[in-house]
């Protein structure tokens, strides 16, 4: 998994200089052992100055926490983080852009989940990463935030508060730390299917409507190719794929803010896998702005 700040300043920053600010305010980031851990629960995080080698393997621990002992963060109104709010920002030549507030922001996509790789280092906000934390890395949400995560295959569903960029990567909405991964039930895949539904701290009560799933059924995905509001733009962008010997391209239409657009989709598809493999071949044909539904 890829992973990289949106900006390199945070790396002059010395560790010793953040411990020590731990140590001053009484603080340290809270530890669940691991079952069977050599770990005493009340050791300090270690905090790992600059970023993870790139070939260094990320993962879980050798024996996994037990999570019932972790809990899901309480929203809470919180200042806009001094480090990792910069927008737009550009990471392996692509250029995202902060939204100004999380209100209203819904999602349905693939997520990951990050680890021992990356545990004790700096997350974009220069908060350290705790893999048994219910944290979470998203590309755009404004840092920090809170957000509701229901995995759509299995019901289960986490808070988690946003305080990292990420994930790099196609097809990827959100990256879950290792605790939060578990408790969803998807850490052993790798991924999963989830909505993600920003909190407003004031009224938390919105966001907890529960996603009715059917776990007998497994939800389809779709790639989504392009949106126009020009209907001939899509049936050309269409035919476009089937020239490519793309099969079940199809059109739809959707209103966003108003506005009607005519989406081309490819799908259903039934796995993370093929729909990584889908999108790395429409790459190959010059298609860069690839995302994924779950419907």
């Amino acid at each position: 998994m890829i992973r990289q700040p949106p900006y390199a300043a945070w790396r002059a920053l010395p560790w010793l200089l953040l411990a020590a600010m731990f140590a001053l305010s009484g603080c340290k980031p809270k530890l669940v052992r691991p079952a069977g851990s050599e770990r005493p629960a009340s050791a300090a995080l270690k905090v790992r100055d600059g970023p993870a080698p790139a070939h260094e393997r990320d993962g879980g621990p050798p024996i996994p926490p037990d999570v019932s002992r972790v809990r899901d963060p309480v929203p809470r109104s919180e200042p806009r983080a001094a480090y990792g709010n910069k927008s737009p920002y550009t990471v392996l030549g692509r250029t995202y852009t902060v939204m100004p507030s999380a209100e209203g922001y819904v999602e349905r996509g693939i997520a990951s989940w990050y680890g021992t790789k990356f545990h004790g280092r700096l997350t974009s906000s220069r908060e350290p990463y705790d893999m048994y934390e219910m944290t979470a890395a998203h590309k755009s949400l404004p840092l920090p935030s809170f957000v509701h995560v229901t995995n759509l295959d299995n019901g289960r569903h986490v808070i988690v508060r946003v305080n990292d960029r990420g994930p790099f990567h196609d097809n990827r909405i959100i990256d879950l730390s290792y605790a939060a991964a578990i408790k969803l039930g998807i850490h052993i895949a790798g991924t999963g299917k989830v909505e993600v539904r920003a909190i407003n701290p004031d009224h938390p009560e919105l966001a907890a409507a529960r996603v009715v799933v059917d776990s007998a059924t497994s939800r389809p995905l779709f790639l989504q190719v392009g949106a126009y509001s020009s209907r001939e733009n899509a049936r050309r962008m269409a035919a476009r794929l089937k020239d490519a010997d793309i099969d079940e391209v199809f059109l739809d239409r959707v209103r966003n803010r108003g506005t009607l657009l005519h989406r081309v989709r490819v799908g259903p598809l039934k796995t993370v896998a093929e729909a990584d493999a889908l999108t790395a071949r429409l790459h190959r044909l010059g298609l860069r702005s690839i995302t994924v539904n779950v419907d």
